[in-house]
């Protein structure tokens, strides 16, 4: 008896599309060129254990002064107004938790920045290679952000993204002050994020929102990591062509040597075990060139100055 024997030959058609060598070597040109814009020279190298390099970069070379409107700015080591109600709180706070364990950063354990200098996470060639463009790196998608008057921010919205809220509006304000639990929430997908955050804005939702935005957050998809990081974020056209997270592009001045903005916090909150905050003040200096300071009390004591503030030349917000 013969067999019959059927053979099912599967023709796998590949459709490859081949960038001229020209095209890729531009593209690589122009990363280079933005990681040079980015990485400043530094006076000191300090590795951190999760795989990050911080360097310790002189406060007048860091990137906020290539803005074409900071080229001559002098940088306020000290505001010359605080709200002394919540500064003075934060002091005795830091005071009556000396003996605490402190919140610090990672990288700290492996060195500190030397004064004159700020701390600043390098950007490296993979992190760039993961935003969709060149352009868009350190950027947040357009209309990725949630809106407070929304009937139910805690939903999901239209981008994917669920929110829980909680907001005051109606009146003048001149600054903020948060106490954030510090967690290391899983991210299943590259592509998501958690955070939790303060948010200051002004304007309305359309193309004039103003935003200033401090916290931590777990993003994979700009540290390339599931670590627990301070950010800060700020835009001055609803997230389109002005802002960036950290100093990934010019606008925020930091002062502080203590601090660097995207760097790993350490330790963080666990469930049944140690709890671990951090507290946050932003506020508006009335009168003078320099509108909003920002203050992070990470190690239960107020730290000397604040760590970074946006001159009016590039922000405006509640004018």
């Amino acid at each position: 008896m013969a067999a019959r024997v059927r053979v099912v030959v599967m023709l796998l058609c590949l459709l490859v599309f081949l960038i001229p060598p020209s095209s890729a070597g531009g593209r690589k040109l122009e990363i280079k060129k933005h990681l040079k814009r980015l990485n400043k020279r530094a006076v000191k190298t300090i590795k951190s254990r999760d795989g990050d390099i911080i360097d310790c970069v002189r406060a007048t070379h860091q990137p906020a002064f290539d803005h074409p409107m900071l080229k001559n700015h002098t940088i306020q080591m000290k505001p010359s107004f605080h709200p002394e109600g919540l500064f003075n709180e934060m002091k005795a706070l830091s005071k009556s938790d000396k003996r605490s364990k402190p919140v610090t950063q990672l990288w700290q354990l492996n060195g500190r920045c030397p004064k004159g200098t700020v701390p600043i996470r390098r950007t490296k060639r993979e992190d760039v290679l993961r935003a969709n463009s060149i352009s868009r790196f350190g950027k947040k998608k357009q209309r990725t952000f949630p809106q407070p008057r929304s009937a139910d921010p805690d939903l999901i919205s239209q981008s994917g993204h669920q929110h829980a809220i909680v907001y005051v509006e109606g009146d003048k304000y001149y600054g903020a002050k948060a106490t954030i639990n510090v967690w290391e929430p899983k991210i299943q997908q590259p592509n998501e994020f958690s955070l939790s955050q303060m948010w200051i804005l002004g304007g309305s939702f359309g193309e004039d929102l103003n935003s200033i935005e401090v916290g931590w957050q777990v993003s994979p998809d700009l540290y390339g990591d599931n670590n627990s990081r301070l950010f800060t974020y700020w835009t001055s056209d609803a997230y389109q062509a002005t802002g960036c997270y950290n100093l990934l592009c010019s606008g925020f001045v930091q002062i502080n040597n203590e601090i660097a903005m995207g760097a790993s916090i350490f330790p963080v909150s666990r469930y049944h075990g140690s709890q671990y905050d951090i507290s946050i003040l932003v506020w508006k200096v009335k009168g003078n060139e320099h509108d909003w300071c920002l203050v992070k009390n990470f190690k239960l004591k107020i730290l000397d100055s604040q760590t970074k503030y946006t001159s009016s030349n590039v922000f405006k917000i509640n004018k």
